[in-house]
């Protein structure tokens, strides 16, 4: 029935993997728990790199608090050192949007649903980065960060605070793109009508349809044809 269609009114980007590669989180994450007696070459180490990837696209707080077990004090020393350590890895290395990303969402936006880009890194974190991105061409879009829901991905939060924040009538109205299967899982939470995984392997496809994605593809140029095409 007509009356039962949902076009796409807000756009959710979940800029890790898709804007901000693992490689630099993994080298902030690397020095920030240095600083708390965990280096490279012992066991501890290891066992806190292997957490960090498999909780991909999870608020870094929230990572160092399970590291932790609890130590409160250490993990939120380890989420300072962690801000101040991607802040310098975003400066040294550079964190840019590539032309693909900003070509498709502003094909998406020219079609009238609003754009909001969403990051698990903390306001503080992500400060430059988001500032760098602007200057790209990706000004016109808001922002979510981790300290704007009350809990990160996979949790429902973020894409719900963003349809509360921006606007949305319906939150299957609401399209979710991710490269994470925290990101994917968050939307498919939330009820998104539309849950947007890209990846570049079939083992990762297959991770991020099993998390929820009702799309998976393997170039950002299929966004804007998925979201106008969802109903």
């Amino acid at each position: 029935m007509a009356g039962d269609t949902h076009g796409v009114s807000l756009v959710c980007c979940d800029l890790a993997g898709i804007v901000i590669e693992g490689s630099v989180v993994e080298r902030a994450f690397a020095e920030a728990i240095a600083t708390q007696g965990l280096v490279s070459g012992t066991q501890s180490y290891t066992r806190a790199m292997v957490m960090l990837d498999h909780a991909h696209g999870r608020p870094p707080g929230e990572v160092m608090r399970e590291l932790f077990d609890g130590d409160e004090a250490r993990a939120a020393a380890g989420t300072v050192a962690f801000d101040q350590s991607f802040r310098d890895t975003a400066d040294r290395f550079g964190v840019n949007a590539s032309a693909g990303v900003v070509d498709a969402l502003g094909k998406i936006a020219a079609t009238g649903p609003r754009v909001c880009l969403l990051t698990s890194l903390s306001r503080g974190a992500s400060g430059t980065v988001i500032e760098g991105l602007r200057r790209q061409g990706l000004a016109a879009y808001q922002v979510l960060t981790a300290d704007d829901s009350p809990r990160g991905f996979p949790w429902p939060d973020p894409v719900l605070s963003a349809m509360l924040r921006f606007g949305a009538g319906d939150v299957r109205e609401v399209a979710v793109i991710s490269a994470t299967e925290c990101g994917v899982q968050s939307g498919h939470r939330a009820g998104a009508g539309t849950v947007i995984g890209i990846a570049d392997g079939v083992r990762r496809a297959a991770a991020l349809h099993g998390a929820g994605a009702t799309h998976v593809v393997d170039s950002v140029d299929a966004f804007p044809y998925l979201v106008a095409s969802a109903a």
